[in-house]
């Protein structure tokens, strides 16, 4: 095999001929508005072939394609339905109160027609699941050695997705849910609250309610926020404002409403370039477009918060999304603890 580089990692293989014969054998697949991303994935299984890598990694590349293939597969029915992310301990017993409060808040947000996104496993994840049903349940399982075999409320159901890896895994939980619940868990439960909540302040995903949720008479999240206060905060690690990332609360009826609440008039967001456009259920007025320009004058990089009925052009591939009159204009992205500020004032319209 040619062990040739390639210059740069662009959107063809640098060779003519094989950039004509992907051209072709994408054309004879058949029409679709995506044949450029095919054809660049095409070119990126021969880069990475003619580059030599080991078969160790190699193998890394292609099972996570197939393991993001498999998911989005599953997930693309129930795109239009939000979805809340619920992680906690694999070990919590069902006699536990937070296996319980977390039981309580699954039938709850249930009924108000969202559905809940768990690893699959037992403790709270079960919990998620059980009071989901299976019906309102979705279950992301993790391939280990010990203690991650699929709950029976998930077990043989069709949104059951199993992952090899970590890293896919947590992409997806980000990619198909549109809230985070954190009850007491261990290193994982840790590990997925601070990956939201390192995405969220840095921008990197769209703002979302995060809510610690633990049982009456537990110190699990109190201790936690004293942590963050004492030495993130104190040491000019976060900002002051980071820590109203996450909600916290021992009440389950609390933790659903906070929630909706947070889509109550704000529904999504994208950028259109270095144009940040927020998706709102109602218009403004006048006089609260005014109030936004005013109140958040220090996130506007230049011009002002514009609003409009209709959606961009970019925006074509969401069409659920059409009817949304939309606020525009050219975010600070350095202020993403702020932006969250600029949506509760939004909601409380």
């Amino acid at each position: 095999m040619s062990k040739t580089r390639f210059k740069k990692y662009g959107a063809n293989t640098g060779d003519p001929r094989i950039d004509t014969l992907t051209r072709q054998l994408v054309r004879d697949i058949g029409p679709g508005e995506n044949a450029d991303l095919v054809e660049e994935l095409i070119s990126s299984a021969i880069g990475v072939y003619r580059d030599g890598l080991e078969r160790g990694d190699m193998k890394i590349i292609n099972t996570a394609v197939k393991e993001l293939r498999r998911s989005l597969h599953v997930f693309e029915p129930y795109r239009a339905i939000r979805k809340v992310a619920v992680f906690g301990s694999a070990r919590t017993p069902r006699t536990d109160p937070n296996y319980q409060i977390t039981l309580k808040f699954s039938k709850a947000i249930v009924r108000k027609q969202w559905m809940v996104i768990t690893g699959a496993a037992s403790g709270i994840m079960e919990a998620g699941n059980a009071g989901a049903g299976s019906k309102g349940s979705f279950g992301m399982n993790i391939r280990l050695p010990f203690e991650q075999e699929a709950n029976s409320v998930i077990l043989k159901d069709p949104k059951l997705v199993t992952f090899k890896y970590f890293f896919t895994r947590k992409l997806m939980f980000l990619r198909e849910s549109h809230a985070t619940i954190l009850c007491p868990g261990g290193y994982g439960t840790h590990d997925e609250g601070f990956e939201t909540l390192t995405l969220v302040q840095t921008g990197k995903t769209e703002p979302r309610p995060i809510v610690c949720l633990d049982a009456p008479g537990s110190t699990y999240w109190q201790d936690f926020k004293e942590f963050l206060e004492k030495q993130l905060v104190k040491n000019e690690m976060i900002h002051p404002d980071d820590i109203d990332l996450m909600f916290f609360t021992q009440d389950a009826d609390e933790a659903v409403d906070h929630i909706l609440n947070f889509y109550h008039r704000y529904h999504s967001m994208r950028y259109i370039r270095d144009l940040l456009v927020l998706r709102i259920e109602k218009a403004l007025t006048e006089s609260q477009l005014d109030d936004l320009n005013r109140r958040f004058a220090s996130i506007i990089r230049k011009g002002k918060i514009q609003q409009s009925l209709k959606p961009f052009e970019e925006e074509k591939n969401a069409p659920h999304t059409f009817h949304l009159p939309r606020l525009s204009f050219y975010f600070k992205k350095d202020c993403h603890h702020v932006l969250k500020k600029m949506i509760d004032a939004i909601n409380s319209f």
